[in-house]
């Protein structure tokens, strides 16, 4: 084989369309192009995503970015704010009843903010690694 024999499979490529080149070609007068406006022009064409004047889909859908909408539902709790708690079995049900976390709430997680001096025991809420060190040495207990 030498390079400059090398050509494509028979049947592999075809002609290139030649558009307003007479009646007989079936693509002359206006070239595929339709009967006139705007892209039937040279050089007439308009930007991505024009709608002809109508609000385009890019500004008719809501602005999200990178916000979560279930951030709101998942609450911070406290050390101290579990301290005060007058029950030593804590769950998502006792927060929201003790009126520490909204009632809308999904999910509760406890943060290492204050100190605990009792025993309590978490089911269902989370707890950073620091609050879960500061339960855990004041004799308390984690189950998630």
């Amino acid at each position: 084989m030498k390079l400059n024999t090398i050509q494509p499979a028979e049947g592999a490529t075809h002609a290139k369309r030649r558009v307003g080149r007479g009646i007989g070609s079936g693509l002359g007068k206006t070239a595929g192009r339709g009967h006139k406006g705007q892209k039937s022009r040279s050089g007439g064409f308009h930007k991505v995503g024009f709608e002809g004047g109508q609000m385009p889909l890019q500004r008719r859908l809501p602005k999200r970015g990178f916000n979560s909408l279930t951030n709101d539902r998942n609450v911070e709790v406290r050390l101290s704010e579990i301290n005060l708690l007058p029950v030593d079995d804590i769950d998502l049900q006792v927060l929201k009843q003790a009126g520490i976390v909204p009632q809308l709430a999904l999910s509760a997680k406890v943060i290492l903010s204050g100190e605990i001096t009792r025993k309590v025991s978490l089911k269902g809420v989370g707890a950073t690694k620091g609050a879960k060190a500061a339960i855990e040495a004041a004799g308390g207990s984690i189950a998630e």
